[in-house]
């Protein structure tokens, strides 16, 4: 049937009432949300802070991931345990506060990823890999002992990678000319100078000096560095020779020295050849009156070797007993950043119940220093992070650090210092570190083996 355009009309008309009633009786449509943005310059009075009322904008969070290996088996277990501590007591501190602060309101949650290294120069370069190509990794922390860490340098680098070395102390290292990499630890070629001076100090009459070292990096490049320095000092080397990594007999070595019959014994290598040598060299006697050797001594559990660890110095990146602090860092003209010394102690010894030793330090302090170039470059982007490590020169709880900016040697500490302690028993026969040298920091008085 055809419609006459009148009732054409008619029709349009009551379909548009239909609709326009069945419009009234929905809800009425919302706007979509819109994000906050910052609000304008009042250019009028209805447009003024009071006029308006938007909502509070929440500050935004967002992961950042930080990756390491620890060798949670194997021959570096021990120090490289205390380290990873000190990292996850810095996680902990840094969760609590609501992450690390940008200028906008974002807050950065830094999150750690992890795996087994077992001690092992092939699996650091493997797991280095798969840290930054399969877990997309925002920043990277080195894993403990020179070696390890040397293998992951190479591997961060050749991948544009930031990583921050602790637990590393080998001078080679870092005279590659890396771009990217930066170490905490005080250089292997200064671990022992302060032992020499010390030896200096307390027997004026003392001349002859045994250097005996552990065959890997680090230990190697602190005996090379120590035997020229000795030598300047007046003293005659009269032995020099290393040890292969593992040895458990140092009987060979002990004939060798008594055979040369030294002032004082100098060198070692790990926790655990050093502390077999310190035992041994208790065991067997042998008439010295100084015994430094690296790793082992600052280590808590040293003490577990008893009477054989009486007299042992060692050179240590840190001790709870150090004074740094914002007076100091003031009387030496420099910013201070971060926690107290008391605080970290306190805070490790409730969180892990055992006393920190320099390797916790160490640990905190690497993640400290990169928080600290995070909010000053207000990024993490790398070319801005990189740019603010170069600049940073400041005191923390672990001391002064400060990493060098020439092409060769970029990245390596130029400021951090060493301090020496020695095993002594106190009034009550009881076994104790103190720290002995520099004057300046010494708690106690170097005592001579007797």
């Amino acid at each position: 049937m055809r419609l006459l355009p009148s009732r054409l009309l008619l029709l349009g008309i009551s379909l548009a009432t239909l609709f326009g009633a069945i419009a009234c009786a929905q809800p009425s449509a919302q706007p979509a949300p819109t994000p906050t943005v910052a609000p304008k310059v009042a250019t009028s009075k209805a447009d003024t802070p009071a006029a308006r009322t938007p909502a509070a904008s929440a500050p935004t969070a967002r992961k950042i991931v930080i990756g390491f290996t620890a060798s949670n088996t194997g021959a570096q277990n021990l120090p490289s345990k205390k380290q990873t501590e000190g990292l996850q007591l810095w996680l902990d501190t840094v969760t609590k506060a609501g992450g690390i602060k940008l200028k906008d309101g974002t807050a950065l949650m830094p999150e750690m990823k992890s795996y087994d290294d077992e001690s092992k120069t092939d699996r650091v370069q493997a797991l280095y890999t798969k840290l930054i190509n399969e877990d997309k990794v925002d920043f990277l922390i080195s894993p403990y002992s020179s070696g390890l860490a040397r293998a992951a340098a190479v591997v961060s680098e050749q991948n544009g990678k930031i990583m921050i070395t602790t637990g590393a102390a080998d001078d080679s290292t870092m005279e590659q000319g890396f771009k990217n990499i930066y170490q905490l630890y005080a250089p292997g070629s200064r671990y022992l100078v302060g032992a020499i001076d010390l030896l200096k100090d307390l027997d004026p009459s003392a001349r002859k000096i045994a250097l005996i070292y552990e065959k890997e990096p680090f230990s190697t490049s602190v005996v090379q560095a120590a035997q020229p320095y000795a030598r300047s000092k007046g003293y005659d080397v009269v032995l020099f020779e290393g040890y292969d990594p593992g040895t458990t007999d140092f009987a060979p070595f002990i004939n060798k020295i008594n055979a040369t019959a030294p002032d004082a014994i100098m060198g070692g290598g790990h926790f655990p050849d050093g502390t077999t040598l310190a035992k041994q060299l208790y065991e067997k006697k042998v008439s010295v009156r100084l015994v430094a050797l690296l790793v082992a001594p600052p280590e808590p559990t040293f003490s577990e070797i008893g009477d054989a660890a009486e007299y042992i110095v060692g050179p240590s990146q840190w001790e709870p007993g150090v004074t740094y602090s914002p007076d100091a860092a003031k009387a030496a003209n420099l910013p201070w950043y971060g926690i107290s010394v008391k605080d970290f102690v306190s805070g490790y010894q409730a969180r892990f119940n055992s006393t920190p030793s320099y390797h916790s330090a160490g640990g905190y302090a690497a993640g400290l220093i990169l928080q600290k170039a995070i909010e000053d470059s207000d990024s993490t982007e790398p070319a801005k992070v990189k740019a603010t490590l170069d600049r940073l020169n400041l005191m923390t709880f672990y001391g002064n650090v400060q990493f060098s900016i020439e092409a060769k040697t970029h990245g390596k500490q130029v400021a951090h210092d060493m301090v020496y302690i020695q095993w002594q028993k106190d009034s009550a026969n009881k076994l104790g570190t103190k720290i002995v040298w520099p004057p300046a920091a010494k708690s106690a008085g170097a005592q001579l083996r007797k």
